[in-house]
């Protein structure tokens, strides 16, 4: 059996006529309050309220660029991503500039906070502190963090990834040495589009993994599936993955399809540098850059054997989904969409005839 993940949450009954409320409160994070500037500042309440969905768009900005990269940067990022990184500050600000809003981990609830810690990586020796994020090619940012360490030869050995030998987790030191390291050191995280994120945990978690079928699946398909008890939880369909994640509260949620909001709390953290799924490549380098590892350390060339989530399989899941569940879901990833500039899922009739 794999080793157990930090802080994945058993899958538990759930009493009928209480779930999809309680689940929809527990959504609205941290308030209704600023749920609603959220949205507002966004843009994207009236998008929601009218059922407008926009279409993908470019990949998410990140901040300005510091020391020159290790390879030739993309051509300049042209007006579009100008927009998307304003748009992208404007609703920080506006988040995480509430009263209300934690300015520090210490501010966060201690079941938050836990996570939060558990999700942050150090390395002392390069005085930085990544978030990681499953689905987010968190693997072999592991794997370049063994190797800085010492513990790892290369980020090309082969073998199954330890999520949790080898590896420093700020939730392990004391209160003064955290706060020490959130001050001074350099941190980062990466995001991906947070359905391409559900897709993909989807497809590998449910038909890939025994111990998620058998932990997860088994229930999902019992819960949602008329005379489904006799599955294996290897046959759990997409849409009743979906409505799982309806009725699950957000902060009860597995690491794999929590949102990156409560994973890495970018309110309680401020972070140095936010880099995106869509452009790992040159994100990567220029964090390597930055933290000044070794020049022989590159990040690692994707798997043979790992198949990626297309704009093609996107669409096929989604239009192949009921337009009201996915609607329904945005709420609890609305902080993911807005915060990091990515474009509601697009199901439109004529989007879905393409």
């Amino acid at each position: 059996m794999q080793p157990r993940a930090p802080g994945p949450a058993e899958p538990r009954r759930v009493p009928p006529g209480r779930s999809r409320a309680r689940s929809r409160g527990a959504a609205l994070l941290p308030s209704m309050l600023m749920f609603g500037v959220i949205l507002a500042s966004s843009g994207l309440l009236l998008m929601i309220q009218r059922g407008i969905l926009a279409q993908v768009g470019p990949p998410p900005p990140h901040p300005p660029a510091g020391p020159p990269s290790r390879r030739e940067p993309p051509a300049g990022p042209g007006l579009e991503l100008e927009v998307l990184r304003d748009t992208r500050n404007r609703t920080i600000r506006a988040l995480c500039g509430q009263r209300s809003m934690p300015r520090t981990v210490w501010d966060l609830p201690a079941g938050q906070r836990r996570t939060l810690l558990r999700h942050l990586l150090v390395s002392d020796k390069y005085r930085f502190l990544y978030c990681y994020v499953p689905k987010v090619a968190c693997s072999n940012w592991k794997r370049i963090l063994k190797v800085l360490d010492g513990a790892l030869e290369s980020v090309d050995v082969q073998g199954k990834m330890d999520h949790k030998s080898d590896l420093v987790f700020l939730g392990d030191m004391k209160p003064e040495e955290i706060s020490y390291r959130l001050k001074h050191y350099y941190k980062f995280l990466f995001v991906r589009n947070p359905m391409e994120r559900l897709l993909s945990a989807y497809r590998n978690k449910f038909g890939e993994i025994k111990e998620y079928q058998q932990k997860y699946g088994v229930e999902i398909v019992r819960r949602y599936r008329k005379n489904g008890g006799n599955s294996a939880g290897d046959d759990v369909t997409f849409s009743e993955f979906l409505r799982y994640l309806l009725d699950e509260d957000v902060e009860r949620m597995n690491e794999h399809w929590m949102p990156i909001y409560n994973l890495c709390q970018p309110c309680a953290v401020r972070y140095d540098f936010i880099g995106s799924y869509e452009r790992l490549r040159d994100d990567a380098d220029h964090v390597l850059e930055r933290i000044q590892a070794p020049s022989f350390i590159r990040f690692p060339e994707r798997q043979a054997w790992y198949k990626p989530v297309t704009a093609q399989t996107l669409h096929y899941y989604l239009c192949n989904t009921q337009r009201r569940l996915i609607k329904e879901l945005l709420p609890k990833y609305i902080l993911d969409f807005s915060l990091f500039a990515y474009p509601l899922p697009n199901i439109t009739s004529e989007f879905c005839r393409q």
